[in-house]
């Protein structure tokens, strides 16, 4: 009992020790819903792209409901007669026969050149490394650039003035192959102008494809092997089903550069009326011609077109997340 009444009267003569347990805080009261703080860092961007984006494309829907001709800005409402009067224009008529058919050759050949150079890819053959930086490397040239050397492989001279493929088809012996490329008179002269589209943009597809391939679970592959399945069964059995996303994505993505492509066409041959496009007769009629109500039609109806593309691939990508 002593020994007790020692011990805390010896405990009870100490310093009392500072406690250095952290002190609990309490949360503080959030001001304002969460999504503020967001809102507020990525406002500026907002703004900015409601300006400079949306907002022209609204002032461009409005321009084309005017008659806008000249400098001088006319905003006199015509309803829909420009869109009327494109109908009825012989050369919009023929620039998207143009567009047809160029979007074909060009989605077409993209595909199925990037398709092989992924199964090349994916086949794992030595040097894989470098293929892929050869595949892509026409992706990071401009397509300016493109265009000015396309334009020279392209030439259509005769005899000691032949250039290009064409010099190469001689050379070959396969002389009989000659063509006039985009500068013959047949309708199909646009799509010479989808072979340096194709050959820019085919490493863009062959990533895809050979990303989705690269995605297919190998022990799914082994499954069907240890089966009795063959390579090609293999691909059309396991792999083809889960490259349909990607083939899907591919085709609206090229779908929407064909669509808007310009500048290569501009700088291929510009003059041309055998590869003109609704993007070229919209830059020569509005800025050499002065119609700002057709240009802005013209604009208006590629920006439907670019929306029909983009829609179904949006509504894609949502439903596929909500799975």
């Amino acid at each position: 009992m002593s020994q007790q009444v020692v011990h805390r009267a010896r405990h009870s003569s100490e310093p009392d020790r500072p406690d250095f347990r952290p002190k609990q805080r309490r949360p503080r009261k959030q001001r304002g819903p969460r999504w503020l703080p967001g809102l507020v860092l990525v406002s500026p961007s907002l703004i900015l792209i409601g300006v400079f984006v949306y907002g022209f494309l609204g002032w461009n829907v409005r321009v084309s409901f005017t008659n806008w001709r000249g400098l001088s800005p006319k905003y006199h409402f015509v309803g829909l007669d420009n869109y009327f009067g494109l109908l009825r224009d012989e050369r919009f008529r023929a620039d998207m026969r143009n567009l047809v058919i160029f979007t074909f050759v060009f989605v077409t050949g993209a595909l199925l050149l990037g398709f092989l150079m992924a199964m090349l890819l994916d086949r794992g053959v030595r040097g894989e490394g470098f293929l892929r930086g050869v595949f892509l490397f026409p992706m990071a040239i401009s397509f300016i650039a493109t265009a000015i050397v396309w334009r020279w492989l392209l030439d259509n001279g005769a005899g000691g003035d032949t250039a290009g493929l064409n010099k190469l088809l001689a050379d070959l012996g396969l002389g009989f192959l000659r063509s006039d490329w985009h500068k013959s008179d047949s309708v199909w002269a646009i799509a010479a102008v989808a072979l340096p589209a194709g050959w820019a943009l085919s490493g863009y597809v062959m990533a895809l494809f050979l990303a989705g391939m690269r995605g297919v679970n190998e022990t799914l592959r082994e499954s069907a092997r240890m089966d009795g399945a063959s390579e090609t069964q293999v691909f059309w059995h396991v792999v083809r089903p889960a490259l349909r996303p990607v083939t899907f994505s591919a085709l609206l993505i090229m779908i929407h550069i064909s669509l808007k492509t310009f500048d290569l066409l501009y700088a291929l041959d510009q003059g041309n009326l055998r590869i003109d496009t609704p993007s070229l007769y919209m830059w020569f009629t509005t800025f050499d011609g002065g119609f700002y109500d057709r240009g802005a039609t013209i604009a208006t109806v590629l920006l439907l077109g670019v929306a029909l593309v983009v829609g179904p691939y949006v509504w894609y990508s949502l439903r596929s997340e909500r799975r």
